[in-house]
């Protein structure tokens, strides 16, 4: 029984262990039109816990890179997921809405790639411009990739929190052309992620009531199906989701959407004692509908 026990655990641990290659530069010579020279800094802020726990704020990013976080050979299935954590655009929560989402993706037999785009914003451009560049080019180098990653390239899905949520939006709005100029075969590959999921996302509704940000063209034929996760009392971006619904509906896109009445903004995956923290249970039964995961 002890060694049945002890049999138990290991496995039980190991659903845990998940392997990350090094990070993979996705402009080997430079981010197009890159002049931040400031160094990257990295920091746990202790003065905005989440949960009780610190949270990771990278900043300064000016050379885009991936990491890619393998699941269990027992549990791959052939899915990627690339991740971009928020931070409006001017830092990443790096860990809150990064490597512990890694974990959970790993956990479902999904490939984790985790998206660390040039922060904080440029001045003299959209908010978004350069993180799009670096988004567009992440999806790319995955699809181009599908093979040595052993994921299939047409289940390449795109997920975001709050400002990373924006940025999600984007790339699944503007799958016509890259927004750089082409560097390699990499850019050979469709930058269109195959599936959308959105947790309490910023900046999609525009000025006028029911509309969205101008920057976002929503289509039948181009908008992957999305899932949102949202709750009421995130006062400042709750059109966010309820307008990108909406949007998403009227043009026929299958679309999904978790409403609470609690949770705020800014959770992650953590227990903060709020009933939208089931999100991640309902994002697995969304995935599963799709026959992303088995």
């Amino acid at each position: 029984m002890k060694y049945f026990f002890l049999f138990l655990m290991f496995n039980v641990m190991s659903l845990h262990v998940f392997s990350q290659d090094k990070e993979i530069r996705l402009f080997p010579g430079g981010a197009p039109g890159e002049k931040n020279s400031l160094p990257e800094e990295v920091a746990d802020i202790t003065g905005n816990k989440v949960a009780g726990e610190t949270v990771q704020r990278v900043s300064n990013v000016s050379d885009p890179v991936i990491a890619i976080y393998h699941p269990v050979q027992e549990l791959a299935n052939g899915t990627a997921m690339i991740i971009c954590p928020g931070g409006g655009y001017n830092i990443l929560a790096y860990d809150l809405e990064g490597t512990e989402i890694c974990e959970w993706l790993n956990d479902m037999g999904i490939t984790a790639v985790l998206l660390k785009y040039r922060v904080p914003r440029r001045e003299g451009t959209e908010k978004h411009t350069a993180p799009l560049q670096d988004a567009q080019r992440a999806v790319s180098y995955v699809r181009a990739h599908a093979e040595e990653l052993h994921i299939h390239p047409e289940r390449i899905g795109i997920m975001g929190f709050s400002a990373g949520a924006h940025l999600s939006v984007m790339v699944c709005n503007n799958p016509e052309e890259h927004t750089y100029p082409a560097l390699d075969e990499c850019d050979r590959f469709s930058s269109r992620p195959n599936f959308c999921l959105l947790v309490y996302p910023a900046y999609l509704s525009g000025e006028t009531f029911g509309t969205l940000a101008s920057e976002i063209k929503v289509s039948f034929n181009k908008t992957p199906p999305t899932m949102l996760v949202q709750s009421q009392d995130d006062k400042s971006h709750i059109n966010s989701s309820l307008f990108y619904y909406y949007a998403l509906k009227e043009a026929g896109v299958p679309a999904t959407m978790h409403l609470y009445s609690q949770g705020g903004h800014g959770y992650g995956m953590r227990d903060t004692k709020a009933t939208v923290n089931e999100w991640p249970e309902r994002a697995e039964y969304w995935l599963r509908s799709m026959g992303v995961i088995e």
